[in-house]
């Protein structure tokens, strides 16, 4: 049985019209200067990162108007509705399409080994999700906080069994907070909670995912004017469709991160320790679909530095530069035996914004790289681990591939040409750092199969990647997003796919989205 290309699938226009229903209704309504921010939107391409206004949400502020006795709570929540539709390669593993046999419809895996397979394995999906948000927190006095968040989260049309995106009413956030820097320096917060360091690349609730990441956790943190330093220790929450999320009792996360705006006045400066531990039970104690599930037994060290130039503080200039280092060990399943871990990350990013032209542009390069292991029988391995980072958009906003074993310049572009407005535009070139190792997703094992392992005699380009994007607040609480990502596949992968003849070529890819977020 033959399904039509998704870009033509009668479904199309009911998203859509969702989306451009909510498009006309807000544009009636009073613009906002508020410009979305990435962080906010999930959308964390550097071109198109614009600071946000923080508000307590127009709930909160109606509630608090009425009576003096809400200013102690914050209640409030947020529905996002997203469209997505890709071809050619799906950006997260284990999707599941229907494939023709006879006169009798299969349903077969495809995952990253069929992407960019030009026939006979198609790699498409296209998936309509939801998600909503309720919080409810109470802080009767200054030095403590309680605090409650639910989420539901719901797809339709994914075809992926079981969908990693779906999971209906559970508990997302309940913890208790104690402290107020005003008073002493000391602060904890204990419970489960969002965790979120530095650029999002090694620690983030990874808000982009239709369920997010929070995790059951003790955190301490000391603040004086000149720096805070954060230790934290805790298991990431497993979502499972069905079930009431728990932590995974066998992967402990824990860290030290220190950050301070007075060592150099210009750059925020953080140094940081991050340790997972995770035993060969964690493999299997939660469900394996679950992003973030370790594949074996670890216990992987990571140390670094990252420097960040602050708003305003260089006419106009901008940069980021950040490295890590790994240590420690990983259990190798095909060898059965321990490996020292030996890997290491470096990333970088520079531009400069025209503030006194119109649309305000802004141009920039960038770097993100990791290692890769260079000789699979030596006792090391050297291909960096992700942790419980947030990739979207640092590696392109398709999702086809991470900083593993990777080289990725860019070239960045973005305007504000309306109060509320953002354009960006980001181009990527993907070069393998090592081909004695594999070609990696963005998340989970190296591909292996249909052509895809390891070759060391091919050539190392993997291929370029094209996004676009745009995002318009018309509201603090209102907000829509668009992006469109091509890749072009290179050399690596066309040698890869060809080696199999039944793959007729190497095909390229796309994907593109429609999202609205409603905050209350």
């Amino acid at each position: 049985m033959s399904r039509r290309p998704i870009f033509l699938s009668r479904f199309r226009a009911v998203p859509l019209a969702a989306a451009f229903l909510a498009f006309v209704i807000a544009s009636l309504l009073p613009a906002n200067g508020t410009t979305a921010s990435a962080a906010d939107s999930g959308a964390q391409a550097p071109a198109a990162t614009v600071s946000a206004a923080k508000s307590p949400g127009p709930l909160n502020e109606w509630l608090r108007k009425q009576s003096e006795v809400m200013r102690v709570w914050d209640i409030g929540g947020e529905f996002r509705l997203r469209y997505a539709v890709s071809e050619g390669a799906v950006p997260a593993a284990g999707c599941m399409t229907e494939v023709s046999a006879g006169a009798r419809p299969l349903t077969l895996p495809v995952n990253p080994n069929t992407d960019f397979i030009a026939h006979g394995r198609p790699n498409n999906n296209d998936e309509l999700l939801l998600r909503e948000k309720f919080h409810v927190g109470y802080t009767p006095v200054s030095w403590f906080t309680v605090y409650g968040e639910f989420r539901d989260s719901s797809e339709s049309w994914d075809r992926r069994h079981p969908s990693p995106d779906e999971d209906t009413c559970d508990l997302r956030q309940a913890h208790v907070a104690f402290g107020d820097p005003d008073l002493f320096p000391l602060m904890a917060k204990f419970g489960r909670q969002q965790l979120n360091y530095g650029d999002l690349r090694f620690v983030a609730d990874s808000r982009w995912g239709n369920n997010g990441r929070t995790f059951d956790a003790a955190k301490l943190r000391w603040v004086t004017e000149a720096f805070w330093v954060d230790a934290f220790c805790g298991r990431m929450v497993a979502p499972r469709q069905d079930h009431f999320n728990v932590s995974n009792d066998y992967d402990w996360f824990s860290g030290i991160y220190a950050s301070s705006r007075a060592l150099l006045p210009w750059q925020e400066t953080q140094l940081y320790f991050l340790a997972r531990n995770a035993t060969s039970n964690a493999v299997s104690a939660v469900d394996t679909n679950v992003p973030g599930t370790p594949a074996t037994a670890r216990d992987i060290y990571t140390t670094g530095l990252r420097f960040k130039s602050l708003p305003g503080q260089l006419d106009g200039w901008d940069y980021t530069v950040e490295a890590a280092g790994q240590f420690g060990s990983i259990y190798n399943a095909t060898l059965r035996k321990r490996l020292d871990q030996q890997a290491y990350a470096v990333f970088g990013s520079g531009g400069y914004t025209w503030t006194n032209v119109w649309a305000t542009p802004r141009l920039g390069v960038g770097y993100e790289g990791g290692s890769g292991d260079s000789n699979s029988t030596d006792g090391r391995n050297e291909t960096f681990e992700n942790l419980f980072g947030s990739s979207h958009g640092f590696y392109g906003v398709m999702d086809l591939f991470c900083q593993r074993n990777m080289h990725i310049p860019r070239v960045s572009a973005s305007l504000r040409p309306l109060k509320g407005l953002s354009l960006a535009a980001d181009c990527l070139w993907f070069v393998l750092a090592d081909t004695h190792d594999s070609l990696y997703p963005e998340s989970g094992g190296g591909r292996n199969q249909n052509g895809y392992g390891i070759h060391p005699s091919f050539d190392s380009f993997v291929g370029t990647e094209v996004d676009l994007l745009a995002a318009y607040t018309f509201k603090t609480w209102l907000k829509l997003e668009a992006g469109y990502g091509h890749f072009f596949v290179g050399d690596y992968i066309e040698q890869s796919v060809k080696s199999v003849a039944a793959n007729r070529g190497a095909t390229d890819a796309d994907w593109c989205y429609v999202q609205t977020t409603i905050s209350f």
